[in-house]
C-alpha cells in the first residue's frame, strides 16, 4: 500500500491488522480505553459506601455524589470515545476524500485534547476530595485501594490523551515500502576533453577577435643560415 494523504495509504487498499497494531497512536489509544476502565471500575465497585447507622450509600470522596459522578461519566465517556476512533483507524484507509480524511485527523487532535482536559479536572477534582475526606465516614477503610487507583489513572489518562493529540500520533501513519535502488545516470558517450579552438584563415579574411596575432606568437628557433655555412667549412 503506497503513502497516501494524510499518511493513509490507497483508498480500497486491503486493511493489515498487524500495520494497525503497531501504530503509535493505536497502541496510545488502547492504554488510554484501559485507563478509562479502571477509573469508572473502581468507583462503581467500591467508590460507594454505607453506615450501620445510614440506610444510603454515600461517595467515598467526602461523600460527594458529584465526584463519584464525575469519574464514573467521564471514565465511561472516554470508553466509548476510544472504541469509537479505534473504529475509525481501521476505517480510515478506506477513506478517498482527501477532505473527509482531513477531517478524520483534526477532529482525532481535538477529540484528544478535549478528553486530556477533563481528565486533568477530573483528577484535580478527585484528589482534592479525597484530601478533605473525613476518617470518621469511613472508619474501616474500605475502598481507599479503589479510590486512590480512580486518581492515579485518572493523572496517567492525562498524557496518554495529551500524546494522542500529538502530530507524530494524531496522524495516521502508512506502512512503509522499501526504497527502490537508486540509479544513477550514466552517459550514453563519454564527452572528449575540450581543446583549445583552431582556425584556419582563407584568403583575404580577417581573423577574429579571439585569434592571438602572428606577431604574439611565440616563433620556433631555427639556427641562421651564416652559423650553418661556418660549421660545414670548418676542416674536419
Amino acid at each position: 500500500m503506497e503513502g497516501g494523504a494524510y499518511g493513509a495509504g490507497k483508498a480500497g487498499g486491503a486493511f493489515d491488522p498487524h500495520t494497525l497494531v503497531r501504530q503509535p497512536h493505536t497502541i496510545l489509544r488502547v492504554v488510554s480505553w484501559v485507563f478509562s476502565i479502571v477509573v469508572f471500575g473502581s468507583i462503581v465497585n467500591e467508590g460507594y459506601l454505607n453506615t450501620p447507622s445510614e440506610g444510603e450509600e454515600f461517595c467515598i470522596y467526602n461523600r460527594n455524589p458529584n465526584a463519584c459522578s464525575y469519574g464514573v461519566a467521564v471514565g465511561v465517556l472516554a470508553f466509548l470515545t476510544c472504541l469509537l476512533y479505534l473504529a475509525l483507524d481501521v476505517y480510515f484507509p478506506q477513506i478517498s476524500s482527501v477532505k473527509d480524511r482531513k477531517k478524520a485527523v483534526l477532529s482525532d487532535i481535538g477529540v484528544s485534547a478535549f478528553w486530556a482536559f477533563l481528565w486533568f479536572v477530573g483528577f484535580c477534582y478527585l484528589a482534592n476530595q479525597w484530601q478533605v475526606s473525613k476518617p470518621k465516614d469511613n472508619p474501616l477503610n474500605e475502598g481507599t485501594d479503589a479510590a486512590r487507583a480512580a486518581i492515579a489513572f485518572s493523572f496517567f489518562s492525562i498524557f496518554t490523551w495529551a500524546r494522542l493529540c500529538w502530530p507524530s500520533s494524531g496522524t495516521r501513519l502508512a506502512p512503509t515500502q522499501p526504497s527502490s535502488p537508486r540509479t544513477t545516470w550514466t552517459p550514453a558517450r563519454t564527452p572528449a576533453c575540450l581543446m583549445p579552438p583552431t582556425w584556419s584563415p582563407a584568403p583575404g579574411q580577417t581573423p577574429p577577435a579571439w585569434v592571438a596575432p602572428t606577431s604574439s606568437r611565440p616563433t620556433p628557433s631555427t639556427p641562421s643560415p651564416r652559423a650553418t655555412s661556418r660549421r660545414a667549412t670548418e676542416p674536419q
